[in-house]
């Protein structure tokens, strides 16, 4: 047992240090198009949620 928890926390490093090496910082434009997104995303489910209220406040 001890040596498949082993060889399973080895597996997983592995993975991460691979992950971890692919990784980039966004550039500006980037960040800047993932927060419009986000922004947009947020609006959308908040105005979703506002129609929701509303239409439960009038019909029942």
């Amino acid at each position: 047992m001890n040596k498949e928890l082993t060889i399973k926390l080895k597996s997983n490093y592995h993975q991460y240090v691979r992950v971890w090496k692919l990784l980039k910082r966004p550039t500006m434009a980037e960040f800047i198009t993932i927060s419009k997104v986000s922004v947009i995303g947020l609006l959308a489910i908040g105005a979703f949620g506002f129609v929701i209220s509303i239409a439960m406040k009038t019909f029942i």
